[in-house]
């Protein structure tokens, strides 16, 4: 897993503000994780009147921002006028980067900001089978549950990054991402019959790659690549062959190993989680018990 950290404006006392214009100071969470085509971070602050946000015009792309609070307002400025948005829980925003943009904030927020470049974009389109979409229809201050839903899933990953595998930051900013492209893309989107299963030598060829890889340190794409598959196809191709999600799939091996090593040894359940690519013993007794339904420690006396 890698922890980036969050871009920022220079000025000659040092960095104020990030790179979205708001004040470091005044930010009381600043998280980061780098996904596959996608940088991810989260914001929040409970400073009742934030300085001015102002960023220039850049290449950098599109932000799509999700508010997990409500009571957020915003005056944006444009060229020859203003206009106000109230934030409520799970409305988002899309800004394209390359317009500048300046407003007053007020009031609590928790955004979660979702950064991508013009080439990912393309890469997520071309993914999802929607070639030819290169940008994202812009939104302020609407609802959008789905999407507000899916980046939830990235919370705990920013806040515990050690115990965040690059396989599920990996699978989840490509699920955001053809949720986008597909909903704010702008194209249609075709019905196919096609078959999306995927075939048994790449069936066995992926679950191989990621039982070599069992702490999750193997990227969506890495195993798509090697099927010759995008990144996209390959996931909704997995799923259809064996019912669960590339991470989903990884959890549960890691648990059956570790079933099996609990079964078969006295090894202390520290020792076990290493082995089964776990970050630690308390990271080891939250999944196993959200499958197995039992502590590791009551599974083994039971068994």
């Amino acid at each position: 897993m890698v922890r980036i950290s969050d871009r920022h404006i220079k000025s000659p006392a040092g960095p104020t503000t990030d790179g979205f214009g708001c004040p470091l100071k005044q930010l009381s969470i600043n998280q980061a994780l780098a996904g596959s085509d996608i940088a991810v971070f989260r914001k929040a602050t409970s400073v009742m009147r934030l300085d001015q946000v102002k960023t220039s015009a850049s290449d950098r792309g599109f932000v799509v921002g999700v508010s997990s609070l409500g009571g957020h307002t915003r005056r944006i400025y444009h060229q020859h006028h203003a206009t106000n948005h109230d934030f409520t829980e799970n409305s988002i925003y899309i800004r394209n980067l390359s317009e500048g943009y300046k407003a007053d904030l007020s009031g609590p927020f928790d955004f979660l900001l979702l950064e991508i470049s013009p080439a990912s974009l393309i890469r997520i389109a071309e993914g999802a089978e929607l070639p030819g979409v290169t940008s994202l229809a812009a939104e302020t201050a609407s609802k959008d549950i789905v999407l507000a839903n899916l980046c939830r899933a990235l919370t705990p990953a920013l806040e515990k990054p050690e115990e965040a595998s690059a396989l599920f930051v990996d699978q989840m900013a490509t699920a955001i991402g053809t949720y986008l492209v597909q909903r704010y893309g702008g194209r249609s989107i075709a019905a196919s019959n096609r078959s999306r299963s995927l075939s048994r030598s790449h069936e066995q060829l992926a679950k191989s790659l990621l039982l070599e890889n069992l702490d999750g340190n193997i990227s969506i794409s890495e195993v798509a690549k090697v099927c010759n598959l995008s990144r996209g196809y390959f996931i909704r191709a997995f799923r259809e062959t064996t019912g669960m999600t590339p991470y989903q799939w990884l959890l549960s091996e890691r648990v059956n190993r570790a079933r099996e090593l609990l079964r078969a040894s006295n090894a202390p359940l520290a020792e076990v989680a290493i082995a089964c690519g776990f970050a630690d013993q308390s990271h080891f007794t939250r999944v196993f018990s959200s499958i197995a339904g039992l502590t590791p420690g009551n599974w083994r006396r039971n068994s």
